[in-house]
């Protein structure tokens, strides 16, 4: 990115570092609470790859396709969410009005990522200037944001709009 940070944008960064305040919406989303936030945001339970434990974040959409939603890693490859459904791809979804569906995940290639990106940027311009340039921070650097698609595990990509998502 071109452009310096600006306060908002490091502030953001600090903010998202919060691990208590990233963590707020998941008992919401828990009490099936989770249409409060529309499907804007979505809670993935995922599995951890060392425990198989159950964990939760809650991230934002970047993106609504016939079958898929999509989210990106701002924190990148090395975020604990990310490799724990790298690992081992066990995933439920929670979003809008629809909670804990199994969904099968896809992680996006590089070249998919930048589309998908690329994509949210166009139909959220501000939102993304602020969000790159606070990841830029976050993560010492030009953000690497890898994104993954998820979808249902038992029907075929074709047979489901969006709208069957939330």
């Amino acid at each position: 990115m071109t452009d310096r940070p600006g306060l908002l944008d490091r502030v953001t960064a600090r903010l998202l570092r919060v691990r208590w305040l990233m963590r707020m919406p998941i008992p919401l989303y828990r009490a099936s609470l989770g249409w409060l936030f529309g499907s804007r945001l979505i809670m993935i339970e995922h599995r951890g790859r060392k425990t198989g434990e159950r964990r939760f974040v809650v991230v934002e959409v970047i993106g609504f396709e016939r079958n898929a939603v999509r989210v990106a890693s701002g924190f990148g490859r090395g975020s604990q969410w990310y490799r724990n459904i790298e690992a081992n791809g066990v995933a439920f979804i929670s979003v809008g009005r629809f909670r804990r569906v199994r969904a099968r995940a896809r992680l996006l290639d590089a070249g998919e990522s930048a589309v998908a990106l690329a994509e949210y940027a166009r139909r959220h311009p501000s939102a993304w200037r602020h969000l790159h340039a606070a990841m830029d921070v976050a993560q010492g650097g030009e953000a690497d944001i890898p994104v993954i698609e998820f979808g249902p595990p038992h029907v075929q990509p074709s047979l489901i709009d969006s709208e069957d998502w939330g």
